[in-house]
């Protein structure tokens, strides 16, 4: 069994019983009971469970995790993914930036780029940016402040986004698994991030290397509606035969000696 399908199956008894236990899981799967604590801790990252003595319990994964907590998680691979990003990205670039932490971390590597104009639905990016250049443009979409997330959210922000036409939309996700979808906790930050695809010539979708084989709540779109994916390690075998066969550029740091 695959790594994302008992994961999967994990998350369908969590939503069916509210919580799970290390000893059984790990006694139905076949595995370690660590290999179980591995799987609970990368589903509490994505914002489906919340560990507990002996196991995990179900939270409300119809919303992400507050922002405060993700931007704290996998940073250092969140900034190498930043910074492959922010090579991408031109002086004079029409750029939008959701609400994810690694849009954050994008939006402080791009410190050093002239005449940019971002448009972004995420408070702590707008707050991050003010006074750093002045021949930068950052525009809010305003709308519905989320909870616990410093974001705006809702058909406000939505229209907004669709009113404009930017070169590069930079976006992330909860997970990407090898049926082809990329998966979002929570309705409204996949409304945010749908709306930023269709208004974009180039879709990046910029997520650390734990993101892969996960599947979150719902699906946010499909892989080939992306032009790259940017992340900070090669995710492992048969990753990179998978995106080029959906016509995805995979971006990851250069190794020593290549």
């Amino acid at each position: 069994m695959l790594v994302a399908e008992r994961r999967n199956q994990i998350i369908e008894m969590l939503r069916r019983d509210d919580r799970v236990l290390v000893g059984p899981l790990a006694e139905q799967f076949g595995v370690s009971e660590e290999t179980i604590r591995r799987d609970l801790a990368n589903l509490e990252q994505m914002g489906v469970a919340m560990k507990c003595y002996g196991g995990a319990t179900l939270v409300d994964n119809r919303n992400a995790p507050p922002f405060k907590v993700r931007k704290k998680l996998n940073v250092e691979e969140k900034r190498m993914a930043a910074a492959l990003v922010a090579r991408m990205v031109e002086d004079g670039d029409f750029l939008m930036l959701d609400d994810s932490s690694t849009s954050y971390f994008v939006a402080r590597a791009l410190h050093g780029k002239k005449r940019l104009t971002i448009v972004t639905n995420s408070i702590e990016i707008i707050l991050d940016l003010s006074g750093v250049r002045q021949d930068w443009t950052v525009i809010s979409t305003g709308g519905n402040l989320g909870q616990d997330v410093f974001a705006f959210f809702g058909r406000q922000a939505e229209e907004t986004i669709r009113s404009f036409h930017v070169d590069k939309a930079v976006i992330s996700c909860s997970g990407v698994d090898r049926n082809g979808r990329f998966t979002e906790a929570g309705i409204e930050n996949a409304n945010i991030k749908r709306a930023m695809m269709e208004s974009s010539r180039q879709v990046i979708l910029a997520i650390d290397s734990h993101k892969f084989d996960n599947t979150a709540f719902l699906t946010v779109g499909e892989i080939k509606q992306l032009n790259t994916i940017v992340t900070d390690k090669n995710p492992g075998p048969g990753w990179p035969e998978l995106l080029e066969k959906q016509g995805v550029e995979l971006v990851v740091p250069q190794q020593p000696g290549t």
